[in-house]
């Protein structure tokens, strides 16, 4: 069973920056795509960023310029790197993973951007 372990959420001003991490762990192959999602309080869940393969990367319009996402295909690590951030960016982040016609979703973690 593939579990998707995400870290590095917490409380960060406006302007702040923070660094989400997320890794399959339970599978030794490698994961054809992986992505962040967010869900605010009231609000649907959202994709913010995707990476398919090691290159292909897409972004949600709200986050364009401001985040960055990679990964570490040998460890099947992803990584999300949040800088400039608002107040409208908190929400509980999920990272999932896809292989195949399979997919695993995190647990979610926590950003709060607040003053």
């Amino acid at each position: 069973q593939v579990e998707m372990v995400e870290s590095g959420g917490g409380l960060v001003q406006p302007g702040g920056s923070l660094t989400l991490s997320c890794a399959a762990v339970g599978t030794r192959f490698r994961l054809a795509a992986m992505s962040w999602h967010r869900q605010a309080p009231g609000k649907e869940r959202e994709l913010v960023a995707g990476i398919i393969g090691d290159s292909k990367r897409h972004y949600a319009e709200s986050v364009k310029g401001r985040f960055t996402i990679s990964r570490d295909s040998a460890k099947n690590t992803m990584y999300l790197q949040m800088n400039n951030l608002k107040p409208e960016d908190t929400a509980v982040y999920y990272c999932r993973g896809v292989i195949g016609a399979n997919d695993w979703w995190g647990q979610g973690t926590q950003v709060n951007v607040s003053s």
